[in-house]
């Protein structure tokens, strides 16, 4: 992945965090940048289900979306994102 993809993400989600989780960004260990996003994002999305409720469920989704729309069904944040959506979809009957 190239260091303009990397950076993308990460103003993505850190601009997601502060606008949705209103807390200081998490400190990430250090190690390889590629994986510390990755670990932000999967942070990210579990924290946006956690806050959750049937109310605010479709915008979470919407949210949750925007960030891994375009990734490969393989990655490990969309599948993370797909996982949430189907609870979501039974917090709020989303399907029917």
């Amino acid at each position: 992945m190239d260091q303009i993809q990397l950076r993308n993400r990460l103003l993505v989600a850190s601009g997601m965090w502060r606008e949705a989780v209103a807390e200081p960004l998490p400190k990430m260990p250090p190690g390889d940048p590629a994986a510390q996003i990755q670990q932000f994002e999967l942070r990210l999305v579990d924290r946006l289900w956690e806050m959750a409720t049937p109310e605010t469920a479709r915008e979470i989704a919407d949210r949750t979306w925007d960030l891994v729309h375009d990734r490969p069904d393989s990655d490990p944040v969309k599948q993370r994102v797909v996982e949430c959506h189907e609870a979501l979809a039974r917090m709020t009957h989303l399907g029917d």
